[in-house]
């Protein structure tokens, strides 16, 4: 009853854990920190020191005694069976069986015990006959000693067996101390462990209220986390929203943004074009003058006289041939012109395209804004259930009668604390009556071994070999009588002895074979968890106990284990079946609350304008703007000719060297003359126009606009169709779609605010499962009552006793019979002879 009300108060933290997940995407992760608890003191483990070893001993004689497993099955059946309600259950077959498998299984012990009983029954009886057999005369009672050969070494043998047989009693008695003191130091440290027990049972019910309120409490990490995001919805929902349609709305801005950056870029490249075509026409008209007038000179020069003689002749035609060389080969004079096409890109410039796109962007990235002007109202009513949330769950755990349980439980504790302190004193009062009763038993056997001992010595320092059987000395006669008052009092206490032995033995060995080697393995609480074994009518005992439904599957091996894990009581007792806390408070309702005021959000974007129809006609008329026209290949062409149609150094050299043919003269000194001035025209006019930046900036500048115009203009009006088509796709789901976006990013943005009380209930519910109310202290209790009390301080002493002690008893028999033999070699005789080698009778 205490436990199960002790863990009722787990539930109100457990309120939350039937909650189903609601959301796929995983929120922000909150952080609740970690319940307070405390450690507990008890280590249920006890170390026996150095008698371990005679415990370890003590077993495997044992394991000797009763070699075989657990007999789960004959216990079930056993304890089942219905013996003795009506005449002749016993003789039926099936208990007969059960009788026979009992008796199969203690077959060692039954044994034991029958030799036990046979040594208590026998030895008495042998030693009443062996008295009155003395007072006769007989059995060694004649005081009378015939003399042998070997008298000398009979003596010897004997008195060696006898101290052999007095040893092994003296380690069986210490053996049998050393357990009975055990116990009782362990009794007397007990009050220790039992006062840590009890703290730690102490620490569990007073630390479960303040775990309870310390979940409960993090409902405010989880309320906070939701409200700052309400309060934040703008950016969250807000931007969700913006992102979701940014995904078609921001490419066409970004698209209709480039296209306004090509209408900057095609006027720039038009009027490059133009530029860079004077340039270049000023400077190959200019070298095209030059190479005129030299090739009039240079005609005048071939029509002298001079050429018409036989030897000049045919060099003059060469030269006359390659007069049509000395022209120019790029003629920048007949390119169309782009006046035309520059007049219309400014006027469509006119019109700032990039100022009416950023206005679409700056009415885009107002999303935030208007989704928090549009979602006051809604935003309060969440707020006020979030409110109410957290104030039914502290009502609700202010309503269970959560300090009066735990004030009935720790009353409870207490008394029981209190009845163990009242009462330890009478244990150990007890437990000093026990130590007394075992330490006279042992004095019994060293009263024995005493007269042995004394025997040993006496006879032995006093035997004198020279002296006759009749003139012994007095202190060999006296370790005789020794001998013989030990052997008196051997058969006084050993029957006395062995009642205890056989009855410790089969105690002690019962319990340590039958309790504490199943406990260990766990095979005790799998006999106890059997269905209907403690109840016929139940089926888990334990489940009957507690929930009063014994089909709950609730085990003793499976609440131990847990407890023994430290796992929480909720767990380990399965406490889910005890109450439905779902109907006290169901948190799903309220989650259903703010999913439905959530998805009341309506927002309303239609006022967002992407680009308006002057941006649109803009872009139409720079498409229609006339650049696509342009004969890009005549001016790619020129672009890639040399500045003349042949190398003017070479021509010069070869009229040169033309001219070293002819006949000296005037002919020979004009045409060098002409070479030179081709060279000089070559240096000061078409290397500038090869290397000067002016010409070659603009050559490069020329063609590189050329070709930005040329791929602007492929495909212009397309590529402004699909502009506008992009544009107008934009801004249609804004006006036609955006609510279904604005559905499904509500949804999305539902989902965090709840999935933030799905991470707090099934924080609650793992916080339960393994840190509240830890039920460590009741696995330690369990190990306490039955492995260190019962099994490790009891059990093993016990054993530990009976072990010593009765095989010191089972050695008396041959002290006995060699005390006997020996003492008739240290008593002063009566009578004797001289000299006999017939056998020594009794």
């Amino acid at each position: 009853m205490a436990v199960e009300l002790c863990l009722l108060l787990l539930f109100c933290g457990s309120t939350i854990s039937e909650v189903q997940p609601i959301y796929k995407p995983p929120p922000g992760t909150l952080d609740f920190g970690f319940v307070p608890a405390k450690t507990y003191d008890t280590g249920a483990y006890h170390e026996p020191g150095a008698i371990g070893i005679l415990f370890k001993i003590v077993h495997a004689f044992l394991y000797l005694v009763q070699p075989n497993t657990f007999p789960q099955d004959l216990i079930r059946k056993i304890a089942q069976q219905q013996f003795g309600n009506t005449q002749g259950d016993y003789q039926k077959p099936e208990n007969v069986v059960l009788t026979l498998q009992a008796i199969y299984y203690e077959i060692g012990f039954i044994v034991s015990a029958a030799l036990g009983l046979l040594f208590i029954l026998l030895l008495p009886l042998v030693g009443l006959c062996f008295c009155m057999c003395r007072c006769c005369d007989n059995c060694g009672g004649e005081m009378h000693q015939r003399q042998k050969k070997n008298a000398d070494c009979q003596r010897s043998c004997f008195a060696t067996f006898l101290f052999v047989a007095s040893l092994i009693i003296s380690v069986g008695v210490l053996c049998a101390y050393a357990a009975n003191q055990h116990l009782t130091n362990q009794v007397r440290g007990a009050k220790k462990l039992v006062n840590s027990n009890f703290k730690d049972l102490k620490i569990f019910l007073n630390d479960t209220p303040a775990q309870i309120d310390y979940l409960v409490s993090q409902y405010n990490t989880t309320k906070d986390k939701a409200l700052s995001d309400l309060n934040n919805v703008g950016p969250v929902l807000g931007t969700r929203v913006q992102e979701q349609l940014g995904k078609e709305v921001r490419p066409a801005l970004d698209a209709a943004l480039t296209m306004a950056g090509a209408i900057r870029e095609t006027k720039e490249a038009l009027e490059n074009v133009s530029v860079s075509v004077e340039v270049l026409q000023e400077g190959t008209e200019r070298l095209h003058a030059n190479l005129t007038d030299v090739k009039m000179h240079l005609s005048n020069t071939l029509n002298d006289s001079a050429c018409s003689a036989a030897q000049a002749a045919s060099t003059c035609n060469i030269i006359r041939n390659s007069l049509a060389q000395l022209n120019i080969n790029a003629n920048f004079s007949g390119l169309p012109g782009v006046s035309s096409q520059l007049a219309k890109i400014n006027d469509v410039l006119k019109i700032d395209l990039s100022s009416l796109v950023q206005k679409g962007y700056a009415a885009f990235n107002d999303t935030p804004d208007l989704v928090v002007n549009q979602t006051r109202n809604i935003l309060s009513d969440i707020k006020s259930v979030l409110e109410s949330i957290g104030s039914n769950i502290t009502t609700f755990t202010r309503a269970l009668p959560v300090q009066k349980i735990l004030a009935d439980l720790m009353l409870h504790l207490t008394q029981s604390e209190a009845y163990v302190q009242d009462y330890f004193p009478i244990v150990e009062q007890y437990d000093f009556y026990r130590w007394l009763g075992c330490l006279i038993l042992c004095c019994m056997l060293v009263l024995i071994l005493v007269f042995y001992y004394l025997g040993l010595l006496c006879g032995t320092c006093g035997y004198d070999k020279h002296a006759s059987p009749t003139t012994r000395g007095c202190i060999s006669n006296t370790g005789g009588n020794f001998l013989m008052a030990g052997v008196g009092f051997s058969f006084l206490f050993s029957w006395l002895l062995m009642i205890v032995v056989v009855l410790t033995f089969v105690t002690g060995g019962n319990v340590e074979k039958l309790v504490c080697e199943p406990f260990e393995d766990k095979n005790l609480f799998k006999v106890l968890d059997t269905p209907y074994l403690l109840n016929k009518h139940w089926k888990n005992y334990l489940a009957g106990v507690i929930f009063k439904n014994p089909n709950v599957d609730l085990t003793f091996e499976k609440v131990y284990s847990d407890c023994k894990e430290n796992k929480g009581i909720y767990t380990s007792l399965h406490l889910e079946h005890l109450f439905n806390i779902n109907e006290l408070l169901n948190i799903s309702m309220y989650t259903e609350d703010v999913a439905l005021k959530i998805e009341h959000i309506q927002i309303n974007l239609s006022k967002i304008i992407l680009l308006d129809e002057i941006g649109k006609e803009n872009l139409l008329n720079f498409s229609s703007s006339g650049i696509d026209g342009i004969d890009f290949s005549a001016y790619l062409t020129e672009i890639n000719k040399s500045v003349t149609k042949v190398d003017l150094l070479s021509f010069a050299n070869d009229l040169e060297a033309r001219a070293d043919q002819l006949p000296k003269g005037a002919l020979e000194n004009a045409l060098k003359g002409h070479a030179n001035n081709i060279r000089m025209i070559h240096n000061q006019q078409v290397v500038p126009l090869e290397q000067a930046m002016k010409y070659v900036k603009a050559r490069s500048t020329l063609n590189q606009s050329i070709r930005l115009l040329k791929r602007t203009s492929s495909e212009l009006m397309v590529k402004v169709k699909n502009v506008i088509s992009a544009v107008n796709a934009a801004q249609d789901l804004i006006n036609n779609n955006a609510s279904q976006v604005i559905v499904q990013e509500t949804k999305k943005y539902m989902d965090t605010i709840i999935g933030y009380f799905e991470q707090y209930t099934e924080w609650v519910k793992e916080s339960i499962s393994m840190e509240v109310a830890a039920c460590k202290p009741i696995a330690n209790v369990i190990d306490t009552a039955v492995d260190i009390f019962l099994c490790s301080y009891i059990a093993d002493s016990v054993n530990t006793f009976w072990f010593g002690l009765g095989g010191s008893s089972m050695f008396l028999i041959p002290a006995i019979i060699f005390a006997v033999k020996l003492s008739k070699y240290y008593r002063r005789m009566d009578t004797e002879d001289v000299y006999d080698d017939s056998v020594e009778q009794w």
